[in-house]
C-alpha cells in the first residue's frame, strides 16, 4: 500500500457513504476532473466512480421455481408462454434462457427470421408484472405422481425467481463489418454488403470493465446495479480472457473479461431487462448493468480517467472471416471514432451503428451515483479477486 500517495479502504469509503459525505462521479465526469486536477488530487477528492452499460447480453437467464402442484410433480419439461425452459434441475426448478425461442417459431425457415418472442421477452414480461402461462410435463414417480400442470401466474406469485447470467458486461467487443456481397444477419445486427455499415456494442468510457481493466476491485461479492436492482458478481463469466493485448492504459484491444452475475428478479424492472428480437439471428435480452469503482488509490483513478479516444477495438469481418473462425483485424478504431457516427476503412467513410444504448448507460451510471450519494448503495468488498 505504501507505493501510493493515496490509500483508502472499502470500509473507509463505505463509512463516508453512510454519512452522506462520499464524493461520487460518473466515468464520463471523472475524465475532465482528472485533466483539471491531476491524477493524485482527483484520487484524493473522489471516492467512487460509477459506470453503466445497456446492451444485448445473450448469455443471460433466470432460475425459476414455478411452485408445487397437488399431487406433487417433478417436472421434466417446462414452458413459459410456450418458451421451453431447461428442467433438468430438481422438482419444480428450471432455468429459462434468454435466447430460447418460442416453440412454434419458424426460426430461419422463413429467412431472415423475425424471432418475435423468446426467453428474454418472457423475463421482461415477468418483471413487468404480466401474467405468464406455465405448462409443465413429467414422466411421474412414486414420490412425484403428477404428470402435467398448467397455470397462469405473475412474478409475484412465483416462490423464487433469480436472474443468473453466466456472461455479462463484456470487456470490449468487436466492431463488425461485412465484406461479402450479401446482407448478413448476425448477433451484431444486420450488416450491409460491401462494408455498408459498422456495428459495435460497448459503451466505451462508461463501460464497467474498461474502468477497472485488470479487475483489481471487481470480484466475488462485488455489489452492482443489475436489471434495476442491486445484484452481485459471482465469478468470471464464460469466455473470460485476461491474457490479451492491451493499450498503454491497460485496456484490452479486443474482447477480454466477462462477469457472471446474479440478482433477485422480483426486484428488477422491465426498463432494464428488455427482450430483443435480432432479425435472422434469434432472441436475446438487453441488460442494464453498472458497477461502482472504488478509488482506493491513484492507480484506480488513472484507470477510470481513460476516455473514448484512448479505448480501441478491432474491425472484424462477419461476412467471410468470423463464420469460419478467423480473427483477422481490418483496422483498429477508437470508441471516439465509433461514437462520432462514422469510421474510415480503406479510405471509405463507413457509418457506425451502436447496439448498446449510451442514453441508458448514462442513466445507469447516474442512478448508481445518486443511490450511493444518498447512502442507499454501499460498496461490496470482493471476497475473491480474479
Amino acid at each position: 500500500m505504501g507505493e501510493y500517495k493515496i490509500n483508502k479502504t472499502y470500509e473507509e469509503i463505505n463509512k463516508k457513504i453512510e454519512q452522506g459525505e462520499a464524493v461520487v462521479v460518473t466515468a464520463e465526469e471523472i475524465v475532465d476532473i482528472a485533466k483539471n486536477k491531476g491524477i493524485v488530487e482527483a484520487a484524493k477528492q473522489v471516492d467512487v466512480v460509477t459506470t453503466g452499460t445497456f446492451a444485448p447480453m445473450c448469455s443471460s437467464g433466470a432460475f425459476i421455481n414455478i411452485g408445487q402442484s397437488n399431487p406433487l410433480v417433478r417436472t421434466s419439461r417446462t414452458w413459459f408462454n410456450n418458451v421451453l425452459a431447461y428442467s433438468g434441475v430438481a422438482a419444480v426448478d428450471c432455468y429459462l434462457g434468454a435466447t430460447q425461442p418460442c416453440e412454434d417459431d419458424p426460426l430461419n425457415k422463413r429467412y431472415p427470421g423475425e424471432f418475435n418472442y423468446g426467453g428474454g421477452h418472457v423475463i421482461q414480461d415477468l418483471v413487468a408484472g404480466k401474467e405468464v402461462e406455465i405448462r409443465a410435463e413429467s414422466y411421474g414417480t412414486d414420490c412425484y405422481p403428477n404428470r402435467r400442470i398448467e397455470k397462469v401466474v405473475t412474478l409475484k406469485e412465483l416462490p423464487n425467481a433469480i436472474l443468473n447470467n453466466p456472461r455479462n458486461a463484456y470487456q470490449n467487443y468487436n466492431c463488425a463489418i461485412n465484406r461479402s456481397d450479401k446482407i448478413k444477419y448476425t448477433y451484431m445486427g444486420t450488416l450491409k454488403p460491401e462494408i455498408g455499415n459498422a456495428n459495435y456494442s460497448t459503451s466505451g468510457e462508461l463501460s464497467p470493465l474498461f474502468n477497472d481493466p485488470y479487475l483489481k476491485t471487481i470480484g466475488l461479492g462485488t455489489r452492482i446495479f443489475l436489471g434495476g436492482a442491486q445484484g452481485y458478481v459471482t465469478w468470471t463469466g464464460t469466455q473470460h480472457k485476461s491474457e490479451v493485448e492491451r493499450s498503454l492504459h491497460g485496456a484490452p484491444l479486443s474482447p477480454a473479461g466477462t462477469l457472471s452475475v446474479i440478482g433477485d428478479l422480483k426486484e428488477m424492472s422491465p426498463q432494464w431487462l428488455v427482450g430483443q428480437s435480432i432479425r435472422g439471428y434469434g432472441c436475446s435480452l438487453s441488460v442494464g448493468l453498472g458497477i461502482p469503482i472504488p478509488i482506493l488509490n491513484e492507480e484506480m483513478l488513472k484507470y477510470t480517467a481513460v476516455s473514448d479516444d484512448q479505448l480501441f477495438t478491432q474491425v472484424i469481418d462477419y461476412g467471410y472471416d468470423y463464420p469460419e473462425g478467423k480473427s483477422k483485424s481490418y483496422g483498429q478504431v477508437s470508441y471516439a471514432e465509433l461514437k462520432s457516427g462514422s469510421i474510415m476503412i480503406k479510405e471509405k467513410k463507413i457509418p457506425t451503428v451502436p447496439l448498446s444504448s449510451m442514453v441508458k448507460a448514462r442513466k445507469i451510471a447516474d442512478i448508481l451515483k445518486k443511490s450511493i450519494q444518498k447512502g442507499k448503495f454501499l460498496l461490496g468488498k470482493p471476497q475473491h479477486l480474479f
